[in-house]
């Protein structure tokens, strides 16, 4: 999942960072409004973690921006404005959670967990597609019993997967949602994740083709297809 982190305090932005790209996930960040606009007009991101006092554009405004344009991304205000007033502000201008600094990181991530499963529909954290299971909680997937030795990265593909099942998946939208957007993407970087994923489910000892490649279009994760991908 990428998200876009918008925290002027810079020492603060990079713990944050550090902290949620050991979980996987892909992070932008911005120190002030204006270029927290601008990545969010040129990127697309699964959720926002939005602070309110930034320069040159303060985060209700860019709240109601971007909700003027787009309903449907998460936004989480994560702010040391702990006025009621400020909350409420934050919640009818279309905040989907407001969380108060200073704050336990072990809440933010639970509270990102949740807004993420809430955007693609889903309200367990343990996802399943025949005997393939992700558990968004504890980070792992399974294979029948067999627990996969998937890397961060590997995780963050399948997850995306998962949250798009029976669907066609591009790898330009795998990439734009599981890669940094300055990442120094080679050209195989995606396909050799995608065959090392393939390759640990089936050294599990379950022979069933959960990704198929749909050629010229992407992958989709499907239950217990067996063959061989294109």
């Amino acid at each position: 999942m990428k998200l876009l982190l918008v925290e002027d305090e810079e020492e603060l932005a990079a713990i944050i960072a550090k902290g949620l790209r050991k979980s996987g996930y892909a992070i932008d960040q911005a120190y002030d409004g204006e270029q927290a606009m601008y990545l969010y007009e040129v990127n697309e991101y699964d959720l926002i973690i939005l602070d309110v006092n930034l320069p040159k554009l303060d985060g209700f405004e860019i709240l109601n921006t971007i909700r003027d344009k787009d309903s449907s991304v998460k936004v989480l205000m994560l702010t040391a404005r702990s006025d009621v007033e400020d909350r409420v502000t934050g919640l009818d201008s279309g905040a989907n959670d407001y969380m108060i600094k200073p704050f336990d990181f072990k809440e933010l991530e639970a509270r990102i967990r949740m807004l993420l499963r809430i955007s693609f529909s889903q309200t367990k954290a343990v996802l399943a597609c025949g005997d393939l299971t992700l558990n968004t909680l504890s980070k792992t997937a399974y294979c029948g019993e067999s627990l996969l030795p998937l890397t961060k990265k590997e995780f963050a593909v399948l997850e995306y997967l998962f949250l798009h099942k029976d669907a066609v998946v591009s790898s330009e939208q795998l990439i734009e949602h599981v890669w940094d957007s300055e990442a120094d993407l080679f050209s195989n970087a995606l396909k050799y994740h995608i065959h090392s994923i393939k390759k640990k489910i089936n050294e599990s000892g379950h022979n069933a083709e959960y990704i198929k490649n749909i050629r010229g279009q992407g992958y989709m994760l499907l239950e217990d297809r067996h063959g061989t991908a294109e």
